[in-house]
């Protein structure tokens, strides 16, 4: 075993590597038990909280809409069954849509069939009886059947509304029927309607109360249309996607061939253009000699707003020329004194493309890890419903009157009228507010739901560290086999995996523990930013801002430990910490090449991104908008082309992220194992280098065997 002693390591016993094993030749054993049997007892703990949510939540009252009472509009073997739209009977009092959707509003809601269709008011109803009053009465409390009532007392007890305007059902709620007219907001063509307490008002009072709703009805009319065309195009979309898949795999073949000619081109163009740069400026700044006013420093203009003034000194000009040699000659002497460990970094992103080549299967694990991810995001978001629809309906105290001191306090409706409430606050109702309770489960929801947060977090980095350790043992094994490929196992993927579940579940769990735990603290930190955007605490502010920065940067950090950490573990099996450790020293020993493989990489990885999602954009472009001649009556007919074109595009991007994820993985598990084997090994016959002969020849280096080995 090695041990860093100032940055050096010192020699010990040779080791032997075994591609089997994806490493040392050793009898592996659990690691971090005591983490797996935590991990195991959260995810029973995790399976007990979703049946207890189950049996207690009540998904239908998010999915219907609930009335005064407490009583779902529309659910079938109910009064209301055939009462699907909710109804309020003054709407005025209510102050936005986001009021009305959480049932906030100080007035009475009622399940009604329909909406009305006509403005009436309760006084017209009982001076035409007879022609209103059968009508008007579907609006009124189940039951009443007093239209000779006086209106003061049917106010009172809100009994009935005291005018309908015309409405049409939104979101199963009655909105008014708003239109724009010459410019003039109108209900039913009226500007004007009668507010059943002696007052005419203006339709646009009921312009707060329905804020956006126009706005909310033509988003929804643009959703059918998008619906539309994810109907007639999905087909299309399918086939740019796997031609996406495709364009991926041909590029990550390339990789092996002109991963080098496209790395040197990208920094001869550099090279170039910044060149161009240092002419230009030398140009510009001989032209403006003898120019009047041009020989003037920056320090005597001072500060100007318009940067053009800048652009006519030649100072300006003098300084950018300066600037631009500076970083020539940086990019040059770097390119010098890093062209070896650069063409490192080249040969080993060969040496990927060509370990994908002979472990195939690694390029579709990532659906595995979809789906796992995909399970976690289900069961979380289906618990979340289930938590939040687990309370007992509340009763509130809902009063016009500000002064009222029983406003907002809980209150039951079978003893509401028994009490002196509706003769000290005159209007008051008893109205359904929300969901809760006073029993112990009750209490502690909202710690359900943080709990909730906090696995599915863990899940789904252990998902993700499942899935790079599965990745780092396969290609651990291709690099460890000393002939390639007849030395490298059978199903090295599936070896992995069954590996990583067997002895390093515990290893996985804790790494995902300290990044779940970090990510859960940057949730809380942005909920608290979001309930202080109002606030005019600068101090405040500013420490959060800091608190977020802070976080971000170690989460980074943190997810760049676990990946090193993870193949380190593939290799040699040891607990998360010692693996963590020994990638980290392994890594500082070797950091010029480690910036160097991850520049490389990353732009190489990029540019293949951006082509493969511009390259298909481009293709799916001219398709959708009928520019390819040969495919135009093929093309569907759309309302947006602009729809299938994005889906297109984005998804392309995710599958290019996708395949060259795996890439990225497994050039960082032959970085690792390089370093390894460059450290542990000499060339001597009893400790052969097993990196590739193009490796070997850029270190300058070589295997003595005899001629028998």
């Amino acid at each position: 075993m090695w041990i860093p002693r100032n940055s050096v390591k010192v020699r010990g016993e040779p080791r032997k590597f075994d591609p089997k094993f994806s490493g040392p030749i050793h009898n592996r054993h659990c690691t971090d038990i005591l983490c797996c049997v935590i991990f195991v007892v959260v995810i029973l703990g995790y399976i007990a909280l979703g049946i207890v949510a189950w049996v207690h939540g009540d998904p239908r009252k998010v999915a219907y809409p609930t009335d005064s009472y407490g009583q779902f509009c529309g659910q079938k073997d109910t009064p209301n069954e055939n009462k699907t739209i909710l109804f309020y009977f003054n709407i005025l009092k209510c102050a936005s849509p986001i009021v009305l959707i959480n049932l906030q509003c100080p007035t009475t809601q009622l399940c009604v069939s329909k909406c009305p269709d006509r403005f009436a008011t309760y006084i017209e109803m009982q001076s035409s009886y007879r022609n209103y009053w059968e009508y008007f009465r579907q609006f009124c409390k189940p039951g009443f059947n007093k239209p000779r009532k006086s209106v003061t007392q049917v106010m009172r007890d809100e009994d009935c509304p005291s005018m309908i305007v015309p409405s049409r059902p939104f979101l199963q709620r009655c909105f008014p029927d708003f239109s724009t007219k010459n410019g003039v907001l109108t209900v039913a063509n009226q500007t004007t309607f009668r507010d059943g307490r002696g007052k005419t008002r203006n339709v646009t009072d009921l312009r707060e109360a329905a804020n956006g709703i126009n706005n909310v009805l033509d988003a929804r009319s643009v959703g059918m249309k998008i619906f539309e065309d994810y109907a007639s195009s999905w087909y299309w979309i399918l086939i740019g996607l796997f031609i996406a898949m495709v364009v991926s795999l041909l590029f990550l073949v390339l990789l092996r061939f002109i991963a080098g000619i496209l790395f040197w081109i990208f920094i001869f163009g550099v090279i170039g253009v910044i060149g161009y740069g240092i002419w230009h400026c030398y140009w510009e700044y001989h032209h403006l000699h003898g120019i009047p006013g041009s020989d003037l420093t920056i320090y005597d203009i001072g500060f100007q707003t318009d940067f053009r003034v800048y652009l006519q000194l030649r100072q300006t000009w003098l300084a950018f020329m300066i600037l631009l040699c500076i970083v020539e000659v940086v990019i040059i002497l770097m390119l010098i004194f890093l062209r070896n460990r650069i063409r490192i970094a080249i040969a080993l992103l060969k040496e990927g493309s060509r370990a994908i080549g002979y472990i195939m299967s690694t390029l579709f694990y990532p659906i595995i890890t979809f789906i796992l991810i995909a399970i976690c995001i289900s069961y979380w978001a289906v618990t979340a419903v289930f938590l939040a629809t687990s309370g007992e309906p509340v009763y509130k105290v809902m009063a016009n009157q500000s002064l009222c001191k029983y406003a907002n306090l809980t209150c039951y409706p079978e003893t509401f009228n028994t009490t002196n409430v509706t003769k000290l606050c005159p209007g008051a109702q008893c109205t359904f507010a929300f969901y809760g309770g006073e029993s112990l489960y009750h209490r502690y929801i909202l710690v359900f739901q943080i709990f909730n947060v906090f696995v599915f977090l863990w899940l789904v980095n252990f998902a993700i560290a499942l899935g790079q350790c599965t990745l780092a043992g396969a290609f651990a094994s291709y690099y460890w086999a000393f002939r390639k490929p007849s030395d490298i196992p059978t199903c090295p993927l599936f070896a992995s995996f069954g590996r990583a579940i067997r002895y390093h579940t515990g290893s996985l769990a804790f790494g995902s523990l300290i990044l779940a735990i970090v990510q859960l603290i940057r949730v809380i930190l942005e909920y608290l930013d979001h309930k202080l955007k109002g606030s005019q605490n600068a101090f405040a502010k500013f420490l959060l801002c800091c608190l977020k920065c802070c976080f971000w940067c170690l989460e980074k950090f943190l997810k760049f430990i676990n990946r090193n950490a993870y193949i380190m573990i593939a290799i040699y099996g040891k607990n998360f910490c010692a693996s963590a450790r020994e990638a980290f020293f392994l890594l500082m020993r070797n950091v010029v090449r480690v910036a160097v493989l991850d520049k490389v990489t990353d732009f190489l990885l990029f540019l293949g991104k951006i082509l493969v999602a511009g390259g298909v954009g481009v293709l799916a472009f001219f398709f959708f908008t009928h520019r390819i001649p040969i495919f135009t009556h093929e093309a569907p007919s759309l309302n947006y082309y602009w729809v299938p074109l994005l889906t297109v595009i984005i998804g392309s991007y995710l599958v290019a992220h996708g395949f060259f994820s795996v890439y990225a993985m497994c050039v960082d598990t032959l970085f690792l194992c390089f370093l390894e084997d460059l450290e542990s090994h000499d060339g001597s016959p009893a400790r052969p280098y097993y990196m590739s002969k193009s490796l070997l020849k850029i270190l300058n280096k070589k295997n003595m065997q005899t001629k028998k080995q």
